[in-house]
């Protein structure tokens, strides 16, 4: 049992189960939900009514919603023991119920769910990814035997036999969102921010292999798509998972019309993203890669957003902005060691909302990145929820401060200050 404030998690990995017991909430027995394939079988997806069309019914919900969200849970893709489980996208989702934030919990519309949606095509992943290495991952999806796991790339990344057309999944649940926030924006101006909740993640593939626990690059794949389907020409990513998205940099280093911007922990996996790394030839100047310190915490990563992130965004004018949500920078997990907590990601929710706003009419969607341990990632993903829909963040029920270590401002403001000179912000 794992206590943190008033709110019990307790997990047990044999049966998948996690409880999630909110104070001021009601009580959810254990046998509530089930983390196996039975209940998470959304691999069987129909095309969702608004992909690719103008279904009027669907239309006229959109304009009500504040935030719409997809889930592919991709629940053959698993290694034991492994921190990228299939644990992940289940335990988010039952903390959205326990917490009442999904749709039959807001009868006002604002909360929508897209639940049937095609997965991404080869064209679409070939945007991003050479065609030879998707080839050879739906090869091994047909080829494996049932419960053998390879290693694959680094990281250790690995693939089951459903690995290929589970990613598929994934990627296609990121476009159907596009779809529908895009279809949204034509007929409100404060369309829903949308949430991806996939996996496997994908901000570390590269073009020709998995990396990081990632297969194919979904946000980089919805970059394109973006810009080929809606004519979204400028399109802005944030990514502040604590690991730098080197796939999502180096797909894009060279294009001035995609903005990367990516705050992280210096020194962590895979070693890339120095602050030299700014982008080539015609895009030069729109890559920017701030590395912060170990501990750097919330003081820090807001005044990252405001005096970088917002003058970036800014300059850039982008069409919409597209977002690597990673939740392993909590202070939890031990992957890293940058001091976040579920306050800080609400905080930078509610600014990228606020920033779509101003800027892109509105036009933003998150995809879900790391995040490994089920409670830390399940409360801070359910607190972002909370700063789209514009609901208080409840950071205060589930953040113990005494965890925290003091935070180095002097290092922070010298990071901060740097890249605001290379950039000339």
């Amino acid at each position: 049992m794992v206590v943190l404030n008033n709110l019990h998690c307790s997990l047990s990995s044999a049966t998948g189960n996690v409880l999630f017991l909110p104070a001021g909430h009601h009580s959810v027995s254990s046998n509530t939900r089930l983390f196996n394939g039975n209940v998470f079988s959304r691999s069987k997806n129909q095309r969702v009514t608004i992909r690719n069309s103008s279904s009027q019914p669907y239309i006229d919900q959109l304009n009500n919603a504040k935030l719409i969200y997809s889930v592919a849970p991709s629940m053959g893709h698993n290694k034991k023991s492994h921190p990228e489980s299939h644990f992940r996208v289940p335990s988010i989702v039952l903390a959205l119920e326990q917490l009442e934030l999904t749709p039959e919990f807001r009868d006002s519309g604002e909360i929508i769910e897209i639940k049937d949606f095609n997965p991404a095509s080869v064209d679409d992943i070939a945007s991003v990814h050479e065609r030879d290495y998707v080839s050879l991952l739906e090869f091994l999806d047909s080829t494996m035997k049932k419960d053998v796991v390879f290693n694959i790339g680094g990281g250790p990344t690995y693939a089951t036999e459903t690995t290929f057309q589970d990613s598929m999944v994934a990627a296609g649940a990121g476009l159907a969102l596009l779809d529908s926030v895009v279809a949204a924006s034509k007929i409100n101006k404060d369309p829903p921010v949308g949430f991806a909740l996939i996996r496997p993640p994908g901000h570390h593939a590269v073009q020709h292999k998995p990396m990081g626990f990632c297969v194919f690059g979904n946000v980089a794949i919805a970059a394109r798509y973006a810009q080929r389907v809606h004519g979204l020409k400028r399109v802005f990513i944030i990514d502040f998972d604590a690991h730098h998205g080197n796939g999502t940099n180096d797909a894009f280093y060279d294009d001035p019309d995609v903005f990367f911007l990516s705050f992280h922990q210096d020194g962590s996996y895979p070693g890339t993203g120095k602050f030299n790394e700014a982008g080539a030839g015609a895009g030069e100047g729109a890559t920017l890669n701030l590395p912060l310190p170990a501990g750097s915490g919330d003081a820090a990563v807001r005044a990252v957003f405001d005096e970088v992130v917002v003058p970036c965004a800014q300059r850039f004018k982008p069409d919409i902005i597209l977002v690597s949500a990673g939740y392993d920078g909590h202070v939890l997990i031990p992957l890293a060691q940058l001091q976040f907590t579920t306050g800080t990601y609400y905080m930078l929710a509610s600014g990228i909302k606020e920033l779509a706003r101003d800027l892109c009419g509105g036009r933003c969607v998150f995809f879900l990145e790391g995040g490994y341990n089920l409670e830390s990632l399940a409360l801070s993903v359910a607190d972002t929820f909370h700063a789209l829909i514009g609901d208080p963040s409840l950071a205060s029920e589930f953040d113990d401060p005494n965890v925290l270590c003091e935070e180095p401002k002097a290092q922070v403001k010298e990071a901060i200050q740097r890249i605001k000179h290379i950039h000339s912000l």
